[in-house]
């Protein structure tokens, strides 16, 4: 009986070791770390896009400017506008040819666009008119009164003459004339040298009835020295009969 214990004593003692022998031949194993999380998602690249109604202009005209734009946390329009909402639209009247650039930042980055808008140069101011040629205007437009053979009364073609004399020089104010009697080659020096003063100054008071200042008119004659005709039958004498306008001074 004894024997029978000590035998089971020894059975059970074995079946202890070889667990323990087991046991402690048997590798530990180490727990699998945790998966690494995933990267995240880069930011999106912003993008911006810009037109304009129209991109040719006459000076003075204006246009709309129009753009969107995605991924944007902040928009720049150059030149002369500014910050910008995402989206939406302006009217801008350049001067002259100008590129207008629209800038997109955001997260992921920045983005440009641009629109050009053309304006046409000026038309050149007209060229400034030509001062008015007075001495040709005097020459076309200021007649001589002629006069009857011996006589010193102003004739009726005299009248009408003279009346246009005077609207030339209500419109030109800063001219002044010398008034110079000559006469045809009949009769004495002496009788002619007074009888052209007297033409001369006929002429004169009729402009001055028609309001023409007497300080802008002298007179003078000639008498037959200085004939427009040498000729000798009536029509060169008629011709030689006259007041003779003379431009004096422009003052």
């Amino acid at each position: 009986m004894q024997s029978s214990t000590v035998r089971r004593l020894l059975v059970l003692f074995s079946a202890f070791s070889f667990l323990v022998f087991a046991g402690a031949c048997k590798k530990k194993v180490a727990p699998a770390p945790p998966p690494a999380p995933a990267p995240a998602p880069a930011p999106a690249q912003p993008t911006v896009t810009i037109s304009a109604t129209s991109t040719s202009l006459q000076p003075g005209q204006s246009t709309t400017l129009n753009w969107t734009s995605t991924n944007a946390t902040d928009l720049d329009l150059q030149p002369g506008v500014g910050k910008v909402a995402a989206e939406g639209s302006t009217n801008v009247s350049p001067t002259d040819t100008t590129t207008y650039t629209i800038t997109a930042t955001g997260p992921g980055g920045t983005a440009t666009a641009n629109v050009a808008i053309t304006v046409a140069a000026p038309a050149p101011a007209p060229a400034p008119a030509p001062a008015p040629d007075i001495n040709a205007l005097f020459t076309q437009n200021v007649q001589d009164s002629y006069f009857d053979f011996d006589k010193s009364d102003i004739t009726p073609d005299s009248r009408t003459a003279l009346q246009k004399d005077a609207e030339f020089l209500r419109s030109y104010p800063q001219v002044s004339v010398t008034i110079e009697g000559h006469c045809d080659e009949r009769g004495s020096e002496e009788y002619n040298l007074g009888l052209g003063q007297r033409r001369a100054d006929a002429t004169k008071q009729f402009l001055v009835s028609l309001g023409i200042s007497a300080d802008r008119i002298k007179t003078m004659s000639w008498g037959k020295e200085h004939p427009f005709c040498t000729e000798h039958n009536e029509d060169c004498w008629h011709q030689n009969r006259r007041g003779h306008f003379v431009m004096a001074q422009q003052q």
